[in-house]
């Protein structure tokens, strides 16, 4: 099919449903044939035009609420990168043929995410199922049977809106649990011995997105640390939970281990035993200044970045092994070992910082790679900045992210 030369344009025109293409601006981008058919608008009077300009709320109904909850409805895509489906919603359409007259609509609108190469919303699908006819069949508005079905309908949409509103609350009071208990949990940030280090935390987007990300520095005898990074599968307050166990037991490991691949077969062993570790990412990397060696070992865990003063940027990828648990039986985990020089940078981090939905990973090592070496030089507190500043969707991102930067 990929060499049918299919005519997108033509079939997006034709599609029979209501579909419209607005911008992160809420404007009409492009609309198809039923969007203009159904909606009484010609295509010169949305095209380049406020979604809300055009469906304004009824002025003369303070009851009318379909085009504020639209509103919120596309302002939940662009500030998640998820799709929103909507109860049916009643809206007051202008006629215009009689202007200041009003007229009941009955639309049950989806609206889905289209993501540019950088992650951010680039434009958003408005597709709407138009059910006025069905609700004004035998005997017209007012007609008994119809008045029924009309405020049935009404009445249920209402209500699930209501319960969705009420279960968006409830989330976001379980967000802010789960933050408060990772932000009691992870360590604040403080000198690592005589060197200077940086660590950011920086909750998704959205009420359902909190998740399980962590970081630890430890100081080891002699003139060494511990540094990791991980994140657990799963959201909010369960993730939290987890990820405070699985930090504490590889802090507490990295202090009693010879190397951070025993320090992963340690934390693989416990989380066998604990309830939603299953398939943690992590990457530990013990750092000696007197040698100016580190050794390392990832439990599926995207690469950490090295950065040289010359500016070139080293992935530690040559010690990965699958995530805790992954494996039935016991294994050893790999670990290998790489030089520094002075003043090179140590970077660690969660996917959330580079993945980003519909791009090969590859793309996001090469943009952190890309900002590492335009700020090369930069102490470790501003460079974490920069680097989320470059990195993350204006938007916010849809993952949670942990960042670690330590100067060498």
């Amino acid at each position: 099919m990929a060499d049918a030369g299919i005519d997108y344009a033509a079939v997006f025109r034709t599609l029979p449903g209501m579909v419209a293409l607005l911008t992160p601006e809420l404007v009409y981008a492009d609309v198809n044939e039923a969007f203009v058919r159904g909606s009484g608008r010609t295509r010169e009077q949305l095209l380049g035009r406020y979604v809300f300009d055009v469906f304004p709320d009824n002025p003369n109904d303070p009851d009318a609420t379909g085009a504020g909850n639209l509103r919120a409805s596309l302002e939940r895509v662009l500030a998640t990168g998820e799709r929103d489906t909507m109860a049916l919603q009643r809206y007051d359409v202008e006629s215009t043929e009689r202007p200041g007259e009003w007229e009941e609509r009955y639309w049950s609108p989806v609206n889905v995410p289209v993501l540019g190469a950088d992650g951010r919303v680039a434009l958003i699908v408005h597709r709407v199922e138009e059910i006025t006819e069905l609700i004004k069949a035998r005997g017209g508005p007012r007609g008994s049977r119809a008045r029924v079905l009309e405020a049935e309908l009404y009445t249920r949409a209402r209500e699930l809106q209501e319960v969705n509103e009420r279960l968006r609350e409830a989330h976001a009071r379980e967000r802010e649990v789960a933050l408060a208990l990772q932000e009691a949990m992870l360590p604040a940030p403080g000198p690592v011995g005589h060197h200077r280090a940086a660590v950011r935390y920086r909750p998704a987007v959205g009420t359902l997105n909190v998740c399980g990300d962590w970081y630890d520095l430890v100081d080891l005898p002699g003139d060494r640390i511990a540094v990791a990074v991980g994140d657990v599968v799963g959201h909010g307050l369960r993730a939290a939970g987890v990820m405070g166990l699985l930090r504490s037991a590889l802090s507490a490991a990295s202090r009693v281990t010879p190397g951070p691949a025993q320090a992963l077969e340690v934390l693989g062993l416990y989380a066998r035993s604990v309830d939603g570790a299953e398939n943690t990412t992590a990457v530990a990397i013990f750092v000696d200044w007197d040698t100016h060696t580190m050794g390392y070992s990832s439990a599926g865990h995207p690469p950490p970045a090295l950065l040289h003063t010359d500016g070139t940027v080293v992935f530690l990828d040559r010690a990965t092994d699958p995530p805790l648990g992954a494996r039935p039986d016991h294994v050893p985990r790999p670990q290998a070992t790489t030089a520094f020089g002075e003043g090179d940078v140590l970077v660690l981090y969660t996917d959330g910082l580079i993945e980003r939905r519909g791009e090969d990973i590859d793309v996001g090592l090469a943009r952190l790679a890309a900002s590492l070496a335009g700020h090369r030089g930069t102490d470790p507190e501003p460079l974490a900045d920069a680097l989320l500043l470059d990195l993350l969707p204006a938007a916010g991102a849809t993952d949670d992210t942990a960042l670690v930067i330590v100067r060498l």
